[in-house]
């Protein structure tokens, strides 16, 4: 038996009104919309990873959760384009390691709940 780990499957988030998270994940970020099998969970695809949009149910607390990071191709006009759509920026693009053959840029926006969203361009030299 192997118990090596291959990717990852699935991302929940913790909402408090899952109409208004898949409002910012499907129609700001541009999400494709997977299946919404209850009022209270909505699935998305983040590039072959499945986003899982929930209120709580027993765990997790709404705002408190981990941040995910969504990879762009041009972080500048990515990020001016979500604001443009109606996201609201928490923190503008920066350069913050160089790597190797790379430079890692990030940028954070906040959901609907106050949940952090990066988004992230590694730019090849």
């Amino acid at each position: 038996m192997s118990s090596r780990i291959t990717g990852i499957g699935q991302v929940a988030v913790t909402v408090s009104d899952v109409d208004a998270a898949l409002s910012f994940y499907r129609d700001i970020l541009e999400l494709p919309f997977l299946f919404r099998p209850a009022t209270n969970l909505a699935f998305l695809d983040a590039g072959g990873v499945r986003l899982m949009l929930s209120t709580p149910q027993g765990h997790g607390s709404v705002g408190g959760n981990s941040i995910i990071y969504f990879k762009v191709a041009d972080i500048e006009t990515v990020f001016r384009s979500l604001l443009d759509h109606g996201a609201v920026g928490e923190r503008e693009p920066q350069a913050t390691a160089e790597l190797s053959d790379h430079t890692l840029w990030l940028a954070f926006l906040r959901d609907p709940d106050g949940n952090l969203v990066g988004l992230m361009e590694e730019r090849r030299r």
